[in-house]
């Protein structure tokens, strides 16, 4: 399946978690790769944050998210293997 050229292209608004221990903003290259990618594909980037690597601060972040009328989508990187 190919994308129909003929639809009108609607931005995603996106956030992006990244769940790490030891990164802080100014090292979270790989946040700042999705970043970089979401707003070139056209896209908004509505919210951006970096989580403990931690079962609660994670989903209490994604929940707060979810629930976010104005977030169509979250997108992860990091946590342990």
């Amino acid at each position: 399946m190919s994308i129909d050229p003929t639809r009108e292209f609607k931005p995603m608004r996106i956030a992006v978690l990244t769940v790490s221990d030891t990164r802080s903003r100014s090292e979270d290259a790989s946040g700042d790769l999705l970043v970089d990618r979401i707003a070139r594909a056209g896209h908004l980037v509505k919210g951006r944050t970096i989580v403990n690597d931690e079962v609660e601060a994670i989903t209490t972040r994604l929940r707060e998210w979810i629930a976010d009328p104005q977030i169509d989508c979250v997108i992860s990187t990091g946590g342990r293997a």
